[in-house]
């Protein structure tokens, strides 16, 4: 049988994912949100549908039929997750299912004060994003244990890659440089990111959870200086983050709420995975 991708949520890394696969030959379907990214993508050769938390697809077993790897990066609200609301019983129905992936967050694990977490570490988010990311990986797990669809998550860091990185936010005058003492964060290109998912669909595990980070958790700020020495441009000046919270958005003050560093010796360790850009600083350079 013909390998065939489904993507609840066809954005930025599913895209990529798709892209590769589609050159190797796959069919490639799945769900965006409005009419005119479905037009957008649907150029591409991809069989795609509608779909939104409020509202499921419109014939679900016809949209999946025929599907071998599923993809779900939705992410989750209020309600729950939306893939899972509404369309649970047709992914336990699928019949020929070889891998299935949930793209969650390293926020499930929490601000650890610089500590370092890896998968078999607790889920203790701190946000109310992170919390629903766990109970989404908890339902995605249940998939598994209840029904056996080989679920696998994939834990991502802050994600970069063409289009979106420190490069672009200094290029359109963004970029401010930020520093809380001790603070890191994690980040991972969308090169290694899908290298990984592939690694894993050749080696499926089901049940398994994963985190992609690359090798050297960093402050944000030095990225961002790194970016203007490569740009050949003055850096923005330093701030202190105390002075400068009250002017951040919800977002960026939850990120600035958790320190930690990912360890991610066990894609190396069990999917084989060499990372191509193991530090923003190859990262970056890659990118310019």
């Amino acid at each position: 049988m013909a390998n065939r991708l489904f993507c609840f949520g066809m954005g930025y890394t599913a895209q990529a994912l798709a892209g590769d696969l589609q050159a190797e030959g796959w069919t490639v379907a799945g769900t965006t949100r409005t009419p005119s990214a479905r037009r957008e993508l649907a150029a591409r050769g991809w069989d795609m549908h509608l779909f939104e938390s409020g509202r499921p697809l419109d014939d679900p077993a016809a949209a999946l039929a025929g599907t071998t790897h599923l993809l779900a990066s939705v992410p989750p609200d209020e309600a729950g997750d939306a893939v899972l609301v509404h369309h649970a019983a047709d992914i336990a129905a699928l019949g020929g299912l070889a891998w299935s992936g949930y793209l969650s967050t390293t926020g499930v694990y929490g601000d650890r004060q610089g500590g370092e977490v890896d998968e078999s570490s607790d889920c203790a988010a701190s946000s109310q994003r992170g919390r629903r990311r766990a109970a989404a990986e908890g339902a995605w797990l249940d998939l598994w244990r209840d029904h056996g669809i080989p679920v696998h998550v994939f834990r991502l860091a802050g994600i970069y890659g063409p289009g979106r990185n420190a490069l672009e936010t200094v290029r359109q005058g963004r970029a401010r440089r930020i520093r809380k003492a001790g603070q890191v964060f994690g980040r991972i290109h969308l090169d290694d990111i899908v290298q990984t998912l592939r690694a894993s669909m050749a080696r499926p595990n089901p049940g398994a959870a994963y985190n992609l980070a690359d090798d050297e958790p960093a402050p944000p700020d030095a990225v961002i200086a790194h970016a203007c020495e490569l740009l050949g441009v003055e850096p923005p000046p330093l701030q202190d983050f105390e002075t400068v919270k009250d002017s951040l958005s919800p977002m960026a003050l939850s990120f600035y709420g958790e320190n930690k560093r990912v360890a991610n010796r066990r894609i190396k360790q069990e999917l084989g995975v060499a990372l191509k850009w193991p530090t923003y600083r190859e990262g970056l350079k890659g990118l310019l």
